[in-house]
């Protein structure tokens, strides 16, 4: 799996229900200097040879444009040169699946710069993903107001959380936490334990 869609660089090889291997860097560096590389030493840390995977996971936004192209490129690349199919995941999906078997709403929210976010509700009970409301850019008191209304408990957790979470705390009513830092930010870890699932309802890439 192959995660790029923010500041996070990250790549995983997940195999027989256990995450294998994983490779992750938040230091400002380009994804493009990065990837490959740790997509060499995660293969060769996790003992399994490409050529013996059977599909390449990738988020596929929202999120960084420049960050989802060089993401989608690597992944295409290596679909094409192993002949393995592609399993696109949303960038919120794979967020929400950081905290599978969490009860209540799950809130992952990306900063979009100019005030907005982009943001979904979820829940992940029993590792099953349901979607409460769809994914969109909107304001973040539009978002915030949308959270409230739900009446529930929510978990909020994303790059958007350290932008936002002022506004989130003056919201009167909301039930709200926010999650660890180390849960926080998008990992390949939980794209590639969502692309199995995908990948084995035949959600590839036309």
């Amino acid at each position: 799996a192959i995660e790029s869609s923010g500041l996070v660089a990250s790549a995983a090889v997940f195999a027989d229900d256990t995450i294998v291997a994983e490779f992750t860097v938040n230091n400002k560096q380009t994804h493009s200097q990065t990837l490959l590389p740790m997509i060499d030493q995660v293969v060769t840390m996790s003992g399994i040879d490409l050529k013996e995977i059977d599909a390449i996971a990738t988020t596929s936004g929202p999120g960084s444009f420049t960050g989802l192209r060089i993401g989608a490129a690597t992944a295409k690349g290596l679909g094409l040169a192993l002949h393995k199919p592609i399993v696109p995941i949303t960038t919120l999906e794979a967020l929400a699946f950081r905290l599978a078997g969490r009860e209540g709403n799950i809130c992952p929210m990306m900063d979009a710069r100019r005030n907005q976010v982009y943001a979904g509700v979820y829940r992940v009970g029993d590792m099953l993903l349901e979607c409460v409301t769809g994914q969109k850019a909107v304001s973040i008191e539009d978002y915030i107001a949308e959270l409230n209304d739900l009446g529930d408990p929510v978990t909020v957790l994303g790059d958007g959380v350290p932008v936002f979470q002022e506004k989130i705390k003056q919201c009167e009513g909301l039930l709200y936490r926010f999650c660890a830092d180390s849960v926080r930010y998008q990992r390949a870890s939980s794209v590639t334990a969502l692309g199995k699932k995908y990948y084995e309802q035949g959600r590839q890439m036309k």
